[in-house]
Formats: structure tokens, sequence, C-alpha cells
């Protein structure tokens, strides 16, 4: 599973781990990503998704129909 989210494209940062003898060295900061399930009413079909916390917060928000059909303007395979 690629650690990406499929709606607002949060992906690893990187950064350091800083000692109290201030020495550094390399980490990556991962996105919160969930497997989630939704079902499509219109297309009577389940979808799974890869998202971040804040991108199921917009599913909720903007319902799951507006979502699939902004990802596949932007040319996801859902």
């Amino acid at each position: 599973m690629a650690k990406r989210c499929q709606l607002t494209d949060k992906k690893p940062m990187y950064g350091n781990n800083v000692s109290h003898a201030k020495n550094k060295t390399r980490r990556r900061f991962l996105p919160n990503l969930h497997r989630q399930r939704f079902y499509l009413p219109s297309e009577d079909r389940w979808v799974r998704l890869t998202l971040s916390a804040r991108a199921i917060k917009t599913v909720s928000r903007k319902g799951i129909e507006a979502v699939i059909k902004d990802l596949r303007a932007k040319g996801e395979k859902v």
C-alpha cells in the first residue's frame, strides 16, 4: 500500500530526530492513513479508498458521490 492519501495527496515528510546532545538522524513523518470502504448507491457497489483522517472528514462533509466525482476528474481510477 502506498503511503499516500488518494484524496488530499498527503505523503510522508522527512525530518530529523534530535537527541538531547543535538545528534541528528533522519526520520519519516507518516500521514494518518486508513483503508475505508464507502457505498456508492448510484453504482450499487462498494469502493475502498486509502484516506487520511482529514480526508475522511471531508467525505463525511461533502458526501461520497461528490468526492468520487472529484477523484475521477483528477484521473484517479476508482
